[in-house]
């Protein structure tokens, strides 16, 4: 078994057997049929994943690895609100005629800012400090900006990303606001545990750790049957990371660059019905 799954395992039975539902609450997600989308969650799920000891994707159903770096290079990378330069259509629900989604996500890190190094923007701000002080215990994303909620076409979940230093490791703490457990849990995992990657190799570091902070954390009531019959299932050992070693421009990664061996999982899950 590999700890990603363990990791999603025991948050999910946690969830379950000890969560709070909101069954007796107004709650705003409603499912396609108009019925409201009641949840039992877990406040403040804290997980630790070691980068250096296994790449953590789930096993117990495959994750789409290309189209998660697809979506994190689009945010980033590209540093886009555009819907148009994703290759995927998950984000299209929120976006305009024009296909942008507001000053959200990418139009945020593309924000230049007063830096007392100079103006930049906080991605390139953080690959700055990671070359010049790498032990800063100043490098720090935020992409929740109040000033801009009003324009944003949705509103960030995984809003702020902490990245430390620690012997020639280069370690990430990920907070979000709010996790689609069986939807959006191992999405977000392998995203962020990519990007470390991405900025241990342009700063000549090695990856450490990826710690996850969830403040809301929650299965929807329509979901607890799945998750119920995934965490069930037949778990494989985690598959290996090969990443193209030779970049050494944050800016010169493509989906490309990365590829897992040896990835064996169950079967995918099909017709999840998703909460609006």
């Amino acid at each position: 078994m590999s700890l990603a799954d363990k990791i999603f395992i025991d948050m999910c039975n946690e969830i379950i057997n000890n969560g709070y539902s909101s069954e007796n609450e107004i709650v705003r997600p409603k499912w396609e049929d108009g019925s409201p989308a009641h949840t039992i969650k877990k406040f403040g799920v804290v997980n630790r994943y070691d980068l250096s000891k296994e790449f953590p994707i789930l096993t117990l159903r495959p994750t789409n690895l290309k189209a998660a770096i697809d979506e994190i290079l689009w945010i980033w990378q590209k540093k886009s609100n555009n819907v148009n330069d994703l290759n995927s259509k998950i984000w299209d629900s929120w976006a305009d005629k024009n296909g942008s989604i507001g000053k959200a996500y990418g139009y945020q890190l593309n924000r230049k800012i007063d830096f007392p190094e100079g103006k930049m923007d906080q991605v390139d701000w953080i690959l700055y400090t990671l070359k010049n002080s790498p032990y800063s215990r100043r490098m720090v994303t935020n992409i929740f900006n109040h000033d801009d909620l009003i324009d944003m076409g949705l509103q960030p979940c995984a809003y702020s990303m902490t990245f430390n230093v620690t012997g020639n490791k280069l370690n990430g703490i990920l907070n979000q606001r709010s996790q689609d457990v069986l939807v959006a849990n191992n999405w977000n995992v392998t995203q962020y545990a990519i990007l470390i990657h991405m900025f241990a190799i342009v700063s000549g570091l090695d990856v450490g750790e990826l710690v996850h902070v969830i403040a809301d954390a929650h299965i929807y009531d329509r979901h607890i049957p799945i998750v119920k019959e995934l965490i069930k299932r037949e778990s494989y050992e985690a598959p290996k990371l090969i990443i193209n070693r030779k970049i050494n421009n944050f800016y010169d990664f493509k989906v490309e660059d990365f590829i897992l061996e040896n990835y064996k999982t169950s079967e995918q899950i099909k017709n999840i019905p998703v909460a609006v």
